[in-house]
Protein backbone atom coordinates (compact mmCIF):
# COMPACT_ATOMS: atom_id res chain seq x y z
CA UNK A 1 0.00 0.00 0.00
CA UNK A 2 1.62 3.24 -1.15
CA UNK A 3 1.71 6.56 0.72
CA UNK A 4 0.33 8.71 -2.10
CA UNK A 5 0.04 12.04 -0.30
CA UNK A 6 3.47 11.69 1.32
CA UNK A 7 4.95 10.93 -2.10
CA UNK A 8 3.29 14.02 -3.54
CA UNK A 9 4.95 16.00 -0.73
CA UNK A 10 8.34 14.79 -1.94
CA UNK A 11 9.01 11.64 0.12
CA UNK A 12 8.73 8.32 -1.69
CA UNK A 13 8.55 5.43 0.81
CA UNK A 14 8.39 2.84 -1.96
CA UNK A 15 11.67 4.14 -3.34
CA UNK A 16 13.20 3.99 0.15
CA UNK A 17 12.21 0.33 0.48
CA UNK A 18 13.66 -0.39 -2.95
CA UNK A 19 16.91 1.24 -1.82
CA UNK A 20 17.26 -1.18 1.10
CA UNK A 21 16.87 -4.12 -1.29
CA UNK A 22 19.54 -2.69 -3.60
CA UNK A 23 22.19 -1.94 -0.99
CA UNK A 24 21.75 -5.02 1.25
CA UNK A 25 23.96 -7.26 -0.93
CA UNK A 26 26.67 -4.58 -0.94
CA UNK A 27 26.58 -4.07 2.81
CA UNK A 28 26.66 -7.81 3.57
CA UNK A 29 30.08 -8.05 1.91
CA UNK A 30 31.54 -6.09 4.85
CA UNK A 31 30.16 -8.42 7.55
CA UNK A 32 32.25 -10.70 9.71
CA UNK A 33 31.57 -12.86 12.78
CA UNK A 34 30.66 -10.04 15.15
CA UNK A 35 27.62 -8.86 13.17
CA UNK A 36 24.41 -10.35 14.57
CA UNK A 37 21.67 -9.11 12.25
CA UNK A 38 21.24 -7.84 8.70
CA UNK A 39 20.56 -4.13 8.04
CA UNK A 40 16.97 -2.92 8.15
CA UNK A 41 16.24 -3.39 11.85
CA UNK A 42 15.61 -0.64 14.36
CA UNK A 43 19.07 -1.01 15.87
CA UNK A 44 22.30 -2.57 14.68
CA UNK A 45 23.75 -5.31 16.88
CA UNK A 46 27.35 -6.41 17.23
CA UNK A 47 28.70 -9.22 19.42
CA UNK A 48 31.64 -7.92 21.43
CA UNK A 49 34.30 -10.56 22.14
CA UNK A 50 36.58 -9.28 24.90
CA UNK A 51 37.98 -12.65 25.96
CA UNK A 52 41.55 -11.63 25.13
CA UNK A 53 41.31 -8.25 26.91
CA UNK A 54 41.57 -7.63 30.66
CA UNK A 55 40.22 -4.08 30.65
CA UNK A 56 38.62 -3.29 27.29
CA UNK A 57 37.92 0.31 26.33
CA UNK A 58 35.59 1.44 23.55
CA UNK A 59 36.81 4.30 21.34
CA UNK A 60 34.31 6.18 19.16
CA UNK A 61 34.48 8.82 16.46
CA UNK A 62 32.11 10.66 14.18
CA UNK A 63 32.82 12.85 11.16
CA UNK A 64 31.64 13.91 7.73
CA UNK A 65 33.15 14.69 4.33
CA UNK A 66 32.58 18.46 4.37
CA UNK A 67 32.31 20.53 1.21
CA UNK A 68 34.14 17.88 -0.80
CA UNK A 69 30.55 16.78 -1.43
CA UNK A 70 30.13 19.94 -3.51
CA UNK A 71 32.99 18.74 -5.69
CA UNK A 72 31.30 15.35 -6.08
CA UNK A 73 28.15 17.11 -7.26
CA UNK A 74 30.21 19.36 -9.58
CA UNK A 75 31.79 16.28 -11.18
CA UNK A 76 28.65 14.11 -10.85
CA UNK A 77 30.87 11.39 -9.38
CA UNK A 78 29.77 9.94 -6.06
CA UNK A 79 31.62 6.63 -5.77
CA UNK A 80 34.56 7.79 -3.64
CA UNK A 81 33.10 10.13 -0.99
CA UNK A 82 31.94 7.08 0.98
CA UNK A 83 35.59 6.02 1.30
CA UNK A 84 36.35 9.49 2.66
CA UNK A 85 33.54 9.11 5.15
CA UNK A 86 34.95 5.88 6.57
CA UNK A 87 38.53 7.16 6.55
CA UNK A 88 37.77 10.29 8.54
CA UNK A 89 36.44 8.28 11.49
CA UNK A 90 38.57 5.12 11.48
CA UNK A 91 41.81 7.09 11.10
CA UNK A 92 40.88 8.97 14.26
CA UNK A 93 40.16 5.75 16.16
CA UNK A 94 43.51 4.10 15.43
CA UNK A 95 45.30 7.18 16.81
CA UNK A 96 44.45 5.79 20.27
CA UNK A 97 45.67 2.34 19.24
CA UNK A 98 42.13 0.99 18.84
CA UNK A 99 40.94 -1.55 16.29
CA UNK A 100 37.73 -0.44 14.50
CA UNK A 101 34.82 -2.75 15.29
CA UNK A 102 31.94 -1.41 13.21
CA UNK A 103 30.68 1.57 11.25
CA UNK A 104 27.34 3.30 10.70
CA UNK A 105 26.44 5.98 8.19
CA UNK A 106 23.83 8.71 7.79
CA UNK A 107 22.84 10.08 4.39
CA UNK A 108 20.34 12.92 3.92
CA UNK A 109 19.27 14.25 0.53
CA UNK A 110 16.59 16.41 -0.99
CA UNK A 111 15.22 13.74 -3.32
CA UNK A 112 16.16 10.08 -3.26
CA UNK A 113 18.21 9.14 -6.31
CA UNK A 114 18.77 5.40 -6.12
CA UNK A 115 21.71 5.39 -8.53
CA UNK A 116 23.53 8.14 -6.62
CA UNK A 117 22.86 6.49 -3.26
CA UNK A 118 24.14 3.18 -4.59
CA UNK A 119 27.36 4.91 -5.67
CA UNK A 120 27.75 6.54 -2.27
CA UNK A 121 27.08 3.34 -0.32
CA UNK A 122 29.41 1.47 -2.65
CA UNK A 123 32.15 3.84 -1.53
CA UNK A 124 31.29 3.33 2.14
CA UNK A 125 31.44 -0.43 1.59
CA UNK A 126 34.85 -0.15 -0.11
CA UNK A 127 36.15 1.93 2.80
CA UNK A 128 34.79 -0.50 5.38
CA UNK A 129 36.43 -3.42 3.61
CA UNK A 130 39.77 -1.63 3.57
CA UNK A 131 39.42 -0.88 7.29
CA UNK A 132 38.12 -4.41 8.05
CA UNK A 133 35.20 -2.70 9.73
CA UNK A 134 31.67 -3.95 8.95
CA UNK A 135 28.95 -1.50 7.98
CA UNK A 136 26.24 -2.72 10.33
CA UNK A 137 23.59 -0.03 9.93
CA UNK A 138 22.70 3.50 8.99
CA UNK A 139 19.98 5.87 7.89
CA UNK A 140 18.98 7.41 4.59
CA UNK A 141 16.66 10.40 4.91
CA UNK A 142 14.74 12.05 2.08
CA UNK A 143 14.24 15.70 3.08
CA UNK A 144 12.58 17.81 0.35
CA UNK A 145 12.55 21.50 1.10
CA UNK A 146 15.57 21.17 3.37
CA UNK A 147 18.14 20.06 0.80
CA UNK A 148 18.04 20.92 -2.88
CA UNK A 149 17.00 18.17 -5.29
CA UNK A 150 20.61 17.15 -6.01
CA UNK A 151 22.09 18.04 -2.62
CA UNK A 152 23.06 15.60 0.10
CA UNK A 153 25.11 15.34 3.26
CA UNK A 154 26.95 12.46 4.90
CA UNK A 155 27.93 11.58 8.45
CA UNK A 156 29.79 8.53 9.69
CA UNK A 157 30.08 6.86 13.08
CA UNK A 158 32.76 4.34 14.08
CA UNK A 159 33.41 2.37 17.25
CA UNK A 160 36.69 0.65 18.09
CA UNK A 161 38.23 -1.41 20.90
CA UNK A 162 41.55 -1.24 22.73
CA UNK A 163 43.04 -2.73 25.89
CA UNK A 164 43.28 0.00 28.53
CA UNK A 165 47.00 -0.58 29.05
CA UNK A 166 47.59 -0.27 25.29
CA UNK A 167 45.92 3.13 24.85
CA UNK A 168 48.19 5.57 23.01
CA UNK A 169 47.57 9.15 24.09
CA UNK A 170 50.92 10.87 23.58
CA UNK A 171 51.66 11.19 27.31
CA UNK A 172 54.90 9.20 26.96
CA UNK A 173 56.29 11.31 24.10
CA UNK A 174 59.71 12.65 25.06
CA UNK A 175 62.59 14.71 23.70
CA UNK A 176 64.79 12.83 21.26
CA UNK A 177 62.06 10.77 19.62
CA UNK A 178 61.54 10.78 15.86
CA UNK A 179 58.44 11.81 13.90
CA UNK A 180 57.48 9.50 11.04
CA UNK A 181 55.02 10.66 8.42
CA UNK A 182 52.82 8.54 6.16
CA UNK A 183 52.00 9.96 2.76
CA UNK A 184 48.54 11.25 1.98
CA UNK A 185 46.76 10.55 -1.29
CA UNK A 186 46.34 14.27 -1.87
CA UNK A 187 43.88 16.70 -0.32
CA UNK A 188 41.96 14.00 1.59
CA UNK A 189 38.80 15.71 2.94
CA UNK A 190 39.96 19.05 4.29
CA UNK A 191 40.20 22.61 3.05
CA UNK A 192 37.69 22.18 0.25
CA UNK A 193 35.97 25.52 0.78
CA UNK A 194 39.30 27.14 -0.08
CA UNK A 195 40.01 24.60 -2.83
CA UNK A 196 36.69 25.32 -4.53
CA UNK A 197 37.21 29.06 -4.26
CA UNK A 198 40.61 28.86 -5.98
CA UNK A 199 40.22 26.08 -8.52
CA UNK A 200 36.51 26.13 -9.39
CA UNK A 201 35.43 29.73 -8.83
CA UNK A 202 38.61 31.66 -9.64
CA UNK A 203 40.26 29.37 -12.21
CA UNK A 204 36.99 28.00 -13.61
CA UNK A 205 38.19 24.40 -13.83
CA UNK A 206 35.77 21.82 -15.25
CA UNK A 207 35.67 18.18 -14.18
CA UNK A 208 37.55 17.08 -17.29
CA UNK A 209 40.12 19.92 -17.14
CA UNK A 210 43.52 18.25 -17.33
CA UNK A 211 45.97 19.16 -14.56
CA UNK A 212 49.30 18.56 -16.23
CA UNK A 213 51.31 18.69 -13.00
CA UNK A 214 49.07 16.01 -11.46
CA UNK A 215 48.81 14.00 -14.69
CA UNK A 216 45.05 13.55 -14.33
CA UNK A 217 41.79 15.43 -14.60
CA UNK A 218 40.59 17.93 -12.04
CA UNK A 219 37.78 15.57 -11.00
CA UNK A 220 40.19 12.67 -10.48
CA UNK A 221 42.57 14.80 -8.43
CA UNK A 222 39.98 16.53 -6.27
CA UNK A 223 37.97 13.37 -5.61
CA UNK A 224 40.93 11.10 -4.80
CA UNK A 225 39.72 9.38 -1.60
CA UNK A 226 41.29 9.83 1.80
CA UNK A 227 43.90 7.18 2.62
CA UNK A 228 42.78 4.65 5.21
CA UNK A 229 45.72 3.85 7.50
CA UNK A 230 44.10 1.14 9.63
CA UNK A 231 45.87 -1.99 8.38
CA UNK A 232 49.46 -0.68 8.24
CA UNK A 233 49.23 1.18 11.57
CA UNK A 234 47.72 -1.77 13.46
CA UNK A 235 50.42 -4.07 12.10
CA UNK A 236 53.13 -1.67 13.24
CA UNK A 237 51.60 -1.43 16.72
CA UNK A 238 52.03 -5.19 17.14
CA UNK A 239 55.80 -4.92 16.65
CA UNK A 240 56.89 -1.48 17.84
CA UNK A 241 56.36 0.84 20.79
CA UNK A 242 54.72 3.99 19.48
CA UNK A 243 54.52 6.99 21.86
CA UNK A 244 51.92 8.99 20.00
CA UNK A 245 50.07 9.33 16.71
CA UNK A 246 48.08 12.03 14.95
CA UNK A 247 45.70 12.06 12.02
CA UNK A 248 46.60 15.15 9.95
CA UNK A 249 43.12 16.29 9.10
CA UNK A 250 41.26 19.61 9.49
CA UNK A 251 43.68 22.13 10.98
CA UNK A 252 46.72 20.59 9.33
CA UNK A 253 50.01 20.28 11.19
CA UNK A 254 49.51 23.23 13.50
CA UNK A 255 46.23 22.09 15.06
CA UNK A 256 46.53 18.29 15.06
CA UNK A 257 50.04 17.57 16.31
CA UNK A 258 49.67 19.67 19.51
CA UNK A 259 46.71 17.47 20.52
CA UNK A 260 49.12 14.68 21.48
CA UNK A 261 52.18 16.59 22.73
CA UNK A 262 53.16 16.88 26.40
CA UNK A 263 53.64 20.48 27.55
CA UNK A 264 57.44 20.21 27.60
CA UNK A 265 57.72 18.92 24.03
CA UNK A 266 57.79 20.61 20.65
CA UNK A 267 57.46 18.93 17.26
CA UNK A 268 60.15 20.09 14.87
CA UNK A 269 59.02 19.36 11.30
CA UNK A 270 61.58 19.57 8.50
CA UNK A 271 60.29 20.76 5.13
CA UNK A 272 61.70 18.89 2.16
CA UNK A 273 61.84 15.58 4.03
CA UNK A 274 58.89 14.20 2.10
CA UNK A 275 57.38 14.45 -1.36
CA UNK A 276 54.68 17.14 -1.59
CA UNK A 277 52.02 16.29 -4.21
CA UNK A 278 51.74 18.93 -6.93
CA UNK A 279 48.14 19.85 -6.07
CA UNK A 280 49.39 21.71 -3.00
CA UNK A 281 51.86 23.77 -5.02
CA UNK A 282 49.09 24.62 -7.48
CA UNK A 283 46.81 25.81 -4.69
CA UNK A 284 49.53 27.85 -3.01
CA UNK A 285 50.57 29.58 -6.22
CA UNK A 286 47.13 30.19 -7.72
CA UNK A 287 45.63 31.19 -4.40
CA UNK A 288 48.67 33.18 -3.25
CA UNK A 289 48.43 31.39 0.10
CA UNK A 290 51.15 32.05 2.70
CA UNK A 291 53.20 28.96 3.54
CA UNK A 292 52.15 29.04 7.19
CA UNK A 293 48.48 28.91 6.20
CA UNK A 294 49.16 25.95 3.89
CA UNK A 295 50.36 23.98 6.91
CA UNK A 296 47.38 25.19 8.93
CA UNK A 297 44.72 24.15 6.41
CA UNK A 298 46.08 21.22 4.40
CA UNK A 299 48.02 18.02 5.04
CA UNK A 300 50.61 18.96 2.38
CA UNK A 301 51.29 15.32 1.58
CA UNK A 302 51.41 13.83 5.10
CA UNK A 303 48.16 12.26 6.26
CA UNK A 304 49.29 10.55 9.47
CA UNK A 305 52.23 10.78 11.87
CA UNK A 306 53.77 8.46 14.44
CA UNK A 307 56.29 9.25 17.18
CA UNK A 308 58.85 6.54 17.95
CA UNK A 309 62.33 5.89 19.33
CA UNK A 310 65.13 6.84 16.90
CA UNK A 311 66.77 3.41 17.00
CA UNK A 312 63.60 1.86 15.59
CA UNK A 313 63.20 4.32 12.74
CA UNK A 314 64.82 2.24 9.99
CA UNK A 315 62.85 -0.88 10.88
CA UNK A 316 59.60 1.11 11.09
CA UNK A 317 60.15 2.72 7.72
CA UNK A 318 61.07 -0.64 6.22
CA UNK A 319 57.88 -2.28 7.48
CA UNK A 320 55.67 0.54 6.24
CA UNK A 321 57.31 0.48 2.83
CA UNK A 322 56.98 -3.30 2.66
CA UNK A 323 53.23 -2.78 3.11
CA UNK A 324 53.16 -0.29 0.23
CA UNK A 325 53.11 2.88 2.32
CA UNK A 326 55.25 5.90 1.49
CA UNK A 327 56.83 6.66 4.85
CA UNK A 328 59.34 9.36 5.78
CA UNK A 329 61.28 10.66 8.76
CA UNK A 330 59.90 14.19 8.85
CA UNK A 331 61.11 15.57 12.17
CA UNK A 332 61.90 15.06 15.82
CA UNK A 333 60.73 15.95 19.31
CA UNK A 334 62.71 18.77 20.91
CA UNK A 335 62.37 20.77 24.15
CA UNK A 336 59.69 23.43 24.21
CA UNK A 337 60.16 26.77 25.89
CA UNK A 338 57.35 28.06 28.11
CA UNK A 339 56.18 30.56 25.52
CA UNK A 340 57.29 28.58 22.46
CA UNK A 341 55.00 27.11 19.81
CA UNK A 342 54.16 23.39 20.06
CA UNK A 343 54.92 22.89 16.36
CA UNK A 344 57.73 24.47 14.38
CA UNK A 345 58.25 23.91 10.67
CA UNK A 346 61.77 24.60 9.46
CA UNK A 347 63.79 24.23 6.25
Amino acid sequence: MGAKFYRESGVDLDKANELVKRIQPLVRTTFHGGVIKDIGGFGAMYSLNCSELKNPVLVSSTDGVGTKLRVAAWADRHNTVGIDLVAMSVNDIIVQGARPLFFLDYLAMGRLNLDVVEQIVGGVVAGCKEANCPLIGGETAEMPGFYGEKEYDLAGFAVGLVENSDIIDGSSIHVGEVIIGLASTGLHSNGYSLVRRILLDRMGLKPDSFLEECNRSAAEELLAPTRIYVEPVLKVLKQFRISGMAHITGGGFYDNIPRILPRACRALIRKGSWEVPPIFRILQEKGEIPEEEMYHVFNNGIGYILVAEPEETDDLLGLFRAMGEKAYTIGEIVPREDDGPPVQIVS
